[in-house]
C-alpha cells in the first residue's frame, strides 16, 4: 500500500516536472519569439523611417533645385530685358542723331565742306598717287566739285607734316556707285546716308568714309560715355 501511494507521488512530481519544464520552454519560446519580432518591427520601422527620409530628402532636393532654376532664370531675363531696353535706348539715340545729321548736311556748303574733310582723311590714310573716289548717283556732281579742292588741301598737309611735297590725281568713279539714301518702304535694303569710299591698286585697297560708317564708328566709341550717363548704378 506504501509503495504504491509512493509510486502515485513520484509519477505525480514527475508529471509536475514535465509540466513545468513544459512550461518554461513554452515561456522562453514566447519570449524569444517576442524579441524577434520587436527586433524585426523594429528593422521594419526602421527601414520605413529611412525611405521617408530618403524621399524627403530627394524631394527638398529637387525643390531647392527647381528653385535655383526658376532663380537663375528670372535674373537672366531681366538681365536679357536690361540689356534690350539699354539697346532700344541706344538705338533711338543713333536713329535721333541719324535724322539730326541728315537735316544739317541738307546745307549743300556744309555737305560739301563735309565730303572735302572727308576725301582728305581717306587720302592721309591711303599716300597714294591715284584714288578713285565712289559716292552715291545722286551725288557725283557734288563729290565732283570737292575733288581739286580736297587734293590741294591733301598736299598742304603732307607738305606742313613732312616737309615734302605729295600730290594725287583723284577721279569720280563712275562704274561703282553706293547704295541711294534711306526711303520708306525700303528700310530693309542696302542705303547710304552719303559720304565717300576712296579706292586705289584698282579696288583692292579701300577707305569707308562714308557718313554710315563714320556715324556707326563714333556710336561706338561713344557707347560706354552713353552708358554711364544715361544707365550708371542701374
Amino acid at each position: 500500500m506504501d509503495a504504491a501511494k509512493e509510486t502515485q507521488n513520484q509519477i505525480l512530481q514527475m508529471t509536475q516536472f514535465i509540466l513545468n519544464e513544459a512550461k518554461d520552454k513554452s515561456e522562453e519560446i514566447s519570449a524569444k519569439a517576442l524579441q524577434e519580432f520587436s527586433v524585426e518591427k523594429l528593422k521594419v520601422v526602421n527601414s520605413g523611417k529611412d525611405k521617408i527620409r530618403q524621399e524627403y530628402d530627394r524631394k527638398a532636393k529637387q525643390i531647392e533645385t527647381q528653385n535655383a532654376i526658376a532663380r537663375s532664370t528670372a535674373i537672366n531675363r531681366s538681365r536679357l530685358e536690361k540689356i534690350k531696353a539699354r539697346q532700344d535706348v541706344i538705338s533711338q539715340i543713333a536713329g535721333d542723331t541719324k535724322a539730326a545729321l541728315e537735316q544739317q548736311l541738307k546745307d549743300e556748303a556744309k555737305m560739301r565742306d563735309f565730303i572735302t574733310k572727308l576725301i582728305v582723311q581717306g587720302l592721309l590714310m591711303l599716300l597714294e598717287d591715284e584714288v578713285e573716289v565712289r559716292c552715291r548717283a545722286a551725288d557725283d556732281k557734288l563729290v565732283a566739285a570737292c575733288l581739286a579742292a580736297a587734293a590741294q588741301e591733301y598736299s598742304k598737309v603732307v607738305e606742313a607734316e613732312t616737309g615734302a611735297k605729295k600730290a594725287c590725281k583723284l577721279t569720280l568713279d563712275s562704274a561703282t556707285k553706293l547704295p541711294p539714301a534711306p526711303s520708306a518702304g525700303h528700310e530693309h535694303g542696302p542705303s547710304c546716308l552719303g559720304g565717300v569710299v576712296l579706292a586705289c591698286q584698282k579696288g583692292t585697297i579701300t577707305i569707308d568714309n562714308t557718313i554710315d560708317s563714320r556715324l556707326h564708328l563714333v556710336l561706338e566709341q561713344a557707347k560706354p560715355t552713353i552708358r554711364q550717363l544715361l544707365f550708371a548704378g542701374k
